[in-house]
């Protein structure tokens, strides 16, 4: 194999744009050719306009685009089918020296799709963001999620996990080489330093400035789990204290309902899809995240890198990044109360120390430090 030739896979463009622009520059720099495969029409947690725009970016690059029709739910068949012969198709024309791919169902298909060309020198690269089985999964989720995966590791050449919980699962294997990577990694210094005034964009957003608000990044869904902080807002008897809300999704209607019924809809703001989060971190008082899963949240990282107190649920990835009574307050997913507690607790004024401790935490998931082991492991695999 004398190429070069990189293929970057996710099943949604929206996870190359936004998690992986660090890692495609670095193999740019070592002299690969990017090729990027993604379902660029449907599923992006990002506006459709925004995924138009990557896609042009990217393509002025120089960078190939396969519009790949990979879905989000296991049971549409028959495009998970026509990814896998799209993406071996793929494989066998332009003998990639590694396939990075990404997304629980994107590397399921990839690494499927890959075993004939492992055969020939392709190394084939998994970033697991998240395990769907995990410490309080559903069964369900065990039994689907746990076997295919550990499948799949057989067809892997190096398993990236990103938080403590996945990897010494997938030590346990003995499948594949697996790494330990601080997440992927957080531009700190540039999210400290962002200009930003903040009256004009408290104005916009529909805060005063004598309010206190609890911000949240993230699809209004059901894994984001939204309603317990309503819910505990409504328990905190302070018409100054609000709750704001960045992102789209199925529960929006919901949502707005449960704070109307609940006499607080005048203090949950619900702004929509936004581009400007880093500036918006540096306008607000505190991060809520109370999700019912995640891998380690990136969303959450670049609040605590502002100096943002954090209160959160107590699930893998946040409990990585968060400590207890030391960077913030962490709860069981549906303690409204236990949030309740907590969010008073930062109004009444614990929260400055937290934010210094989130600053100093997130060192070790800087940009740079991640960057250093990426660069690492892809000049192990092109050689």
């Amino acid at each position: 194999m004398a190429n070069n030739n990189v293929l970057m896979l996710a099943s949604v463009a929206s996870m190359i744009d936004l998690f992986n622009a660090d890692n495609m520059n670095i193999l740019e720099k070592l002299g690969c050719r990017i090729d990027v495969a993604a379902n660029f029409s449907n599923g992006s947690i990002t506006s459709q306009e925004r995924v138009a725009a990557y896609r042009r970016e990217l393509e002025v690059r120089g960078i190939n685009v396969y519009n790949t029709p990979i879905p989000r739910s296991i049971f549409k068949i028959g495009d998970i089918i026509n990814s896998y012969k799209q993406i071996r198709k793929l494989t066998k024309e332009k003998h990639y020296r590694i396939v990075h791919c990404h997304s629980p169902i994107g590397g399921v298909v990839a690494r499927f799709a890959c075993r004939k060309a492992r055969k020939t020198g392709t190394k084939v690269i998994y970033t697991a963001h998240g395990f769907h089985f995990f410490k309080g999964a559903s069964l369900i989720n065990w039994l689907i999620f746990y076997p295919i995966e550990r499948l799949c590791s057989h067809f892997t050449d190096v398993l990236i996990t990103i938080n403590q919980e996945d990897y010494s699962r997938a030590k346990t294997w003995h499948t594949c080489d697996v790494k330990y990577v601080p997440g992927i990694g957080v531009h700190t210094e540039e999210f400290r330093k962002e200009s930003v005034d903040r009256v004009a964009l408290r104005n916009e957003l529909g805060i005063k400035e004598s309010d206190f608000v609890f911000l949240s990044v993230g699809q209004l869904s059901v894994r984001k789990n939204h309603e317990v902080v309503i819910r505990a807002l409504a328990k905190i008897n302070n018409p100054k204290v609000k709750y704001l809300l960045v992102g789209f999704g199925e529960l929006e209607d919901k949502l707005k309902l449960l704070a109307k019924d609940l006499n607080i809809a005048d203090r949950v703001i619900f702004s929509g899809y936004r581009g400007d989060v880093r500036k918006i971190l540096h306008v607000v008082d505190a991060f809520a995240f109370p999700s019912l899963q995640e891998g380690l949240p990136v969303s959450l990282m670049e609040a605590m890198s502002v100096g943002l107190p954090i209160v959160c649920s107590a699930v893998r990835g946040n409990e990585d990044l968060v400590e207890n009574g030391k960077g913030g307050y962490v709860y069981g997913c549906h303690d409204v109360d236990g949030f309740a507690e907590g969010m008073s607790e930062i109004v009444a004024g614990k929260g400055y120390e937290m934010g210094r401790h989130n600053i100093s935490v997130m060192e070790k998931f800087d940009i740079n430090t991640v960057n250093k082991i990426m660069t690492e492991l892809y000049k192990d695999n092109i050689r």
